[in-house]
């Protein structure tokens, strides 16, 4: 069976989920049936009037953008506005749209982190950390079920702690109870008070698959009325959890001029017409780099806490920038927001095509394998940044 864009969507949701995504954000599926058959995937920064039109040009089922094209609600997408335009232009050619937007910023494989390689940045972590919302889920069964519970909670998706799967904690108790009238016991009768020998089964699991994990210890529960809790558990400074959150700081292979630094920041982005401004003296020595993709001058403050020796980003304004360098901290290299959120597109590329290499598909809850049923994926190379020249 060919690949369905439900099966890729679900593939890049579990990269980028989107309950990482911004509460003011618009991510996922944006038209497009899911259950159309998938031979082509076109990547994309903007889903830009030229890239849909590059999209139907290739013959592309499905186009992936990192900006969303209805950020904003609408109540109409009548062909006579640009947005509009886009939608039925999709949609004539039949190829669906997805969006991955702050969801992708923070994660590995993200959008912070391909520009940070593509810079050639060296041990890198996390500007601001994510506060990664974990539950733990401990539930009571009978001893002689206690493997049953554990293989369907870890295989939905519990119990993966750094580097390490399948991690459980496992206790011998006594289970007491009284089944009343109406109830239907797996064990004991009804009214007797009944004694079992239980196990305490615990795993935690991402919030986000709390839904998938209870279903999963539902569906294999011998109890009637199965007994277990969820806890919602508090984020842990320095607890080493595979990083997600805003930004990326790391060095370079070997000190430079910030007049250099700049050069080979220019060498390593997409040519635009915006080209590289830098706030700073020339020959000053940088090593510290810190990146935010996107608009980051929100993080401005945040950086003057850190070691970096520069800061780069996108979209910065004038007094921020200024108020900035005044303190004496970091440089300031500013790159257009396009260029800079490009560099994703490639780790993308080579991140789904290794999905889809594994051959994994889900259709109706069923997973099966495909062997022969190849998709062509491609990165645009159009420039959308909306400068087109500079005097």
């Amino acid at each position: 069976m060919a690949w369905t864009v439900r099966d890729v969507t679900a593939l890049l949701e579990g990269t980028y989920h989107p309950s990482w995504a911004e509460d003011w954000d618009a991510v996922g599926l944006v038209c497009g049936d899911p259950h159309a058959a998938v031979a082509k995937v076109l990547l994309a920064v903007d889903p830009h009037p030229g890239v849909v039109a590059e999209a139907r040009s290739w013959g592309a089922d499905l186009l992936v953008c990192h900006h969303p094209l209805l950020l904003k609600p609408v109540h109409s997408v009548a062909a006579d506005s640009p947005k509009g335009r886009a939608v039925h232009e999709l949609v004539s050619a039949s190829c669906a749209l997805f969006t991955a937007h702050t969801n992708a910023d923070s994660p590995a494989f993200g959008v912070n982190e391909a520009l940070a390689r593509a810079l050639g940045l060296q041990d890198v972590r996390v500007l601001v950390p994510a506060a990664d919302q974990i539950d733990k889920l401990v539930s009571f069964v009978p001893r002689q079920e206690a493997e049953t519970i554990r293989k369907a909670i870890t295989d939905a998706g519990a119990g993966s702690i750094g580097d390490y799967a399948g991690c459980t904690f496992t206790t011998e108790g006594t289970g007491r109870f009284r089944p009343l009238a109406g109830s239907d016991p797996a064990i004991g009768q009804v009214g007797e008070p009944e004694q079992v020998a239980e196990s305490r089964v615990e795993a935690v699991f991402p919030r986000h698959r709390r839904q998938r994990v209870i279903e999963a210890m539902r569906a294999v529960h011998p109890y009637q009325e199965p007994a277990f809790d969820v806890l919602e558990l508090a984020d842990i400074p320095g607890s080493g959890r595979r990083a997600r959150g805003m930004g990326r700081i790391g060095r370079l292979a070997a000190p430079m001029s910030l007049q250099d630094f700049a050069r080979s920041v220019r060498a390593a982005l997409p040519q635009t017409a915006h080209g590289v401004r830098v706030g700073g003296d020339p020959e000053r020595q940088v090593e510290t780099v810190a990146v935010a993709s996107g608009a980051g001058d929100f993080l401005l403050e945040t950086v003057l806490s850190t070691d970096a020796d520069v800061y780069l980003t996108s979209d910065l304004r004038h007094h921020r920038a200024g108020e900035f360098l005044e303190h004496a901290g970091p440089a300031l290299v500013d790159v257009a927001h396009w260029a800079a959120e490009w560099t994703w597109l490639p780790v993308l590329e080579d991140k789904l095509r290794a999905e889809l290499t594994a051959g994994h598909q889900v259709e109706d809850d069923v997973e099966y394998d495909v062997e022969d049923d190849e998709v062509e994926i491609k990165v645009s190379t159009l420039c959308t940044d909306p400068w087109s020249f500079r005097l």
